[in-house]
C-alpha cells in the first residue's frame, strides 16, 4: 500500500499543479453550460423561414395555408401562390434547381376525383434533407384541413380557436421541471467528458512512461500490479478533485438568487442527492473505462497505435449517447432500464434516470453490483496485460499473443 501511494500521490500532484488542470477545471463546465443551454435556447428562438411555393386551384386551402406557414409561432416562411397550369410545375423545377433561386420547394395540392375527399399533397424539396420544412408543412396542413373541416361542420371561427387553443400544463408544484431537465443534460455531458478525458489519461501516461523507458527503474522496486494501481487512484483522484469543485460551485449556484433569475426559481435544482449519485456513478465508471485504457496503453507504443485502439473506450460511450434521446422520453420504459444496467452504460444512464426520475432501490443495487463484478473482471485481465505489455517494446501484439499473456502466472 505504501509503494500505491507513492505512485498515486505522484500521479495526483503532477496533473493538479498543471496550468491545463486549472484551465480545464474552469472552462469544461463553461463550454458544457453554454452547448446545453444555448443550444435549448437557440432551438426555442428559431423559426423555420424557408421559401417554398404552393400550386393549388382551392383559393381558399391556400389562403389559409399561407396564414398558417407565414404567421405561425414555429414558423416566419415565405409563400407563393399560384394556379396550376400546363407550364407552371416545369416553371417550379428550374427555378428550384437554379443557384440564384432561393426557393426551397414547392407544394402541389391536386383535387380530389370525390367531393368531400381529401386532397392530394406532393411536396418537392430542394434539398432531400430539409426535414424541417416538410414537417412545418405537414403540421400546418393538419392543422388547415382540421379547421375547414370544423367549419364545414358548421361550427363558428371563435368556437374553433377556443378547441384548437393550446393547452398550458402548471408544473410549478413538482419543480422547475425545464430546469431540473437541463440539469440533468448538464451532468451528463459533464460525466461524458471526464470519463473519456480521465480514461485516455491513464494511457496517455503509460505511453510516456513507456516511451521514456521509466517503467524499466520502476519495476525494480515496485510490483507492476502496484504500478497500475497506484496510477488508476492518482488520475482518478485528479478528476474527482476537478468534481467536487465543479460540485461545490453547482450547489452554490442553484440556491443563488443568480439561479433564481435564469431558471425561475433555484431551490432543487441540483440536490444533494442528484451530487451523491453524481459522484459514486463517476468513481464506477472512470475505473471501468480507466482500467480499459491502462491495458490498451500497455499493448501500444505511441499514441497514433492508441488512436486506433480508441473505439473500445468510444464506442460504449457513443452507445450512451444515442440511448439518452430514448430516455428522455421514457425513462422507466423496459428499454431504458435494461440499457442503465449495463455496465458499461450504468455510469452516464442510471445516474441519468436518477436525476430525471424515481428509479427503484433495487435497480440501483443491481447496477452496482453488476459495475463491480465487471470492474474486478476487467482490472484482473488489465493487470494481466499490463504487467507484460509495459515491457514489450516496438511490436504491437496480436490478438494470439494478448491471450498467452493472460496465461502467465
Amino acid at each position: 500500500m505504501h509503494n500505491i501511494w507513492l505512485i498515486a500521490k505522484r500521479e495526483y500532484l503532477e496533473r493538479v499543479r498543471t496550468k491545463g488542470f486549472i484551465i480545464a477545471t474552469v472552462l469544461i463546465p463553461l463550454l458544457m453550460g453554454a452547448l446545453v443551454f444555448g443550444s435549448a435556447y437557440m432551438g426555442s428562438k428559431s423559426k423555420t423561414s424557408s421559401h417554398i411555393a404552393v400550386v393549388t386551384s382551392d383559393s381558399v386551402l391556400g389562403t389559409d395555408l399561407k396564414h398558417q406557414l407565414e404567421g405561425g409561432k414555429e414558423n416566419d416562411m415565405q409563400i407563393d401562390l399560384s394556379t396550376p397550369s400546363s407550364d407552371t410545375r416545369t416553371a417550379l423545377d428550374i427555378q428550384l434547381h437554379a443557384k440564384s433561386s432561393s426557393l426551397a420547394g414547392y407544394l402541389w395540392v391536386t383535387p380530389p376525383a370525390t367531393a368531400g375527399d381529401r386532397p392530394t399533397f406532393t411536396y418537392t424539396a430542394r434539398s432531400a434533407g430539409d426535414i424541417a420544412t416538410q414537417e412545418a408543412i405537414e403540421s400546418a396542413l393538419r392543422a388547415v384541413l382540421m379547421r375547414e373541416h370544423l367549419e364545414a361542420k358548421g361550427m363558428a371561427g371563435s368556437e374553433i380557436d377556443a378547441l384548437v387553443a393550446p393547452v398550458k400544463i402548471d408544473t410549478s408544484a413538482s419543480g422547475n421541471s425545464t430546469a431540473a431537465f437541463f440539469a440533468a443534460y448538464t451532468l451528463f455531458f459533464l460525466m461524458y467528458m471526464v470519463i473519456m478525458l480521465y480514461g485516455m489519461n491513464t494511457a496517455r501516461s503509460i505511453i510516456e512512461e513507456k516511451t521514456s523507458r521509466v517503467f524499466e527503474v520502476l519495476l525494480a522496486t515496485i510490483k507492476p500490479e502496484e504500478l497500475l494501481a497506484g496510477k488508476i487512484l492518482g488520475v482518478g483522484a485528479v478528476g474527482l478533485t476537478q468534481i467536487g469543485l465543479w460540485m461545490i460551485a453547482a450547489f452554490a449556484l442553484s440556491s443563488s438568487s443568480l439561479a433564481s433569475g435564469l431558471v425561475g426559481t433555484g431551490h432543487g435544482l441540483i440536490s444533494a442527492a442528484q451530487i451523491g449519485f453524481f459522484v459514486m456513478y463517476f468513481l464506477f465508471g472512470f475505473l471501468l473505462y480507466s482500467s480499459i485504457a491502462a491495458a490498451l496503453g500497455a499493448m501500444t507504443n505511441s499514441e497514433q497505435e492508441l488512436q486506433q485502439l480508441n473505439m473500445f473506450l468510444v464506442l460504449p460511450l457513443a452507445f450512451c449517447m444515442v440511448m439518452l434521446f430514448s430516455i428522455i422520453r421514457a425513462p422507466n420504459s423496459t428499454m431504458a432500464r435494461v440499457v442503465s444496467l449495463i455496465p458499461f452504460c450504468s455510469p452516464l444512464l442510471m445516474n441519468f434516470r436518477i436525476s430525471l426520475t424515481q428509479v427503484p432501490a433495487w435497480e440501483i443495487w443491481l447496477s452496482i453490483v453488476l459495475m463491480s463484478a465487471t470492474i474486478f473482471a476487467i482490472l484482473w485481465v488489465s493487470s494481466r496485460i499490463y504487467r507484460v505489455g509495459i515491457l514489450m517494446y516496438g511490436k504491437k501484439p496480436n490478438l494470439p499473443e494478448i491471450l498467452r499473456w493472460l496465461k502467465y502466472s
